[in-house]
């Protein structure tokens, strides 16, 4: 098996953001559809397929069924919210390492936007049960996830003396980003300025320190490495994948919003990998705020804790930094996928098709996700060689 790599050889992206009239299985479909041409390959070569439904109902292991997909050796959903997409990448090269199946297609779509309804309101029903309210938390004020993250990034700033300057860095430098990503929703450009004149959301976060809601999907093909070589599109080779799940309580006494599962899942990918911090040439981090771009960077060691504020404030994640980090404008600026934002811009950077945002070097690509409030994280590194 240590011989035999794992590679993502297509990917597919629909139209995102405000488009209505679509339900997630449909853009699913669309998006698998779109991977698999990305790949040169046709449906029937596809034998196994991983699903992540999002918000909206009506994504489950029919897709395959709607795909006319046949003798499939792997069909499943995967649900650890924002962190699905890298555990499914990572299972889908396991199985093409082990033989379990050739050419497995991962799958995230959701369409929770309605036209005429806010977008926050999408994010917020969840949080709430039929009666009301579903726990103390909700009975008490906690009545979205805004809130949750509020509470994290509060202690986070407050523990480490982070600031809304600094906080401000990471949306402004993204911004920068989604300005050269022709499929971004927000290209117009940021200052400070307009970073703070925003309206507060649930303090300390103002309303560009949270992600943007979207309706569209994105899916990948991983296959063998040696099967991606023959296949029309460069390969982006899994190097390495990590996951972890912390358990951390939002209490007094926890390390909630201090230390997240990115510290265990980056260790791991980075050991598979065989590489460190500072072979990375780009970093495409869960971004649902702003808050997790700081918190990730530091558990990844990119920084020190408690240094990423001052990191952003430098300038080194934007455009022409040293340390470029979601350079498609990630969930904030660029759209909201979960998982699929960042794995999509990273195979783009890998192959060396993201264009006017293209990055220079981009020998080693490492890729985070976030699910739940904290709660579950995965990481992987992608490079566009070979494993040696």
């Amino acid at each position: 098996m240590r011989g035999r790599g794992a590679a993502i050889a297509g990917v597919g992206l629909t139209e995102v953001g405000k488009v209505y009239g679509r339900t997630a299985a449909e853009f699913a479909e669309e998006a698998v559809r779109l991977a698999v041409a990305d790949a040169g390959l046709r449906l029937r070569d596809v034998d196994g397929l991983l699903i992540n439904p999002g918000k909206s109902p009506g994504l489950d292991l029919s897709l395959a069924k709607r795909l006319g997909l046949r003798d499939l050796t792997l069909l499943s959903e995967v649900q650890s919210f924002g962190a699905s997409v890298g555990i499914m990448v990572a299972q889908a090269a396991m199985a093409v390492r082990t033989g379990a199946a050739t050419t497995v297609v991962c799958v995230f779509a959701d369409a929770p936007l309605q036209q005429d309804v806010r977008s926050g309101d999408a994010y917020t029903s969840s949080s709430l049960g039929a009666a009301g309210f579903r726990s103390a938390e909700t009975a008490g004020g906690f009545t979205s996830v805004n809130h949750r993250y509020a509470l994290a990034a509060a202690r986070y700033m407050a523990h480490y003396g982070v600031t809304n300057d600094q906080l401000g860095a990471v949306a402004v430098s993204q911004r920068k980003w989604a300005a050269r990503n022709p499929v971004a929703q927000f290209r117009t450009p940021m200052t400070q300025e307009d970073y703070h004149r925003s309206r507060w959301v649930v303090q300390p976060l103002h309303l560009y320190d949270c992600c943007l809601v979207s309706n569209g999907g994105a899916a990948v093909v991983v296959t063998t490495a040696e099967r991606a070589n023959s296949l029309p599109r460069p390969p982006v080779h899994v190097w390495g994948w990590g996951q972890a799940h912390p358990g951390h309580l939002m209490a007094r006494d926890s390390m909630f919003g201090l230390v997240t599962g990115a510290a265990a899942s980056g260790a791991a990918a980075m050991k598979m990998a065989g590489i460190t911090p500072s072979d990375v040439d780009v970093r495409e981090i869960y971004d649902c705020y702003t808050y997790t771009v700081l918190v990730t960077l530091e558990d990844y060691g990119f920084c020190a804790k408690g240094e990423a504020g001052e990191l952003a404030a430098s300038g080194a994640l934007a455009p022409g930094g040293a340390l470029p980090t979601n350079t498609g404008g990630g969930q904030l600026s660029g759209f909201y996928l979960w998982g699929m934002t960042p794995l999509h811009e990273a195979v783009l950077q890998a192959r060396g098709e993201a264009g006017e945002r293209q990055v220079p070097r981009h020998d080693t690509v490492l890729v985070s996700g976030n699910g739940g409030i904290l709660d579950h994280h995965a990481t992987l590194v992608l490079s566009p060689h070979p494993r040696t």
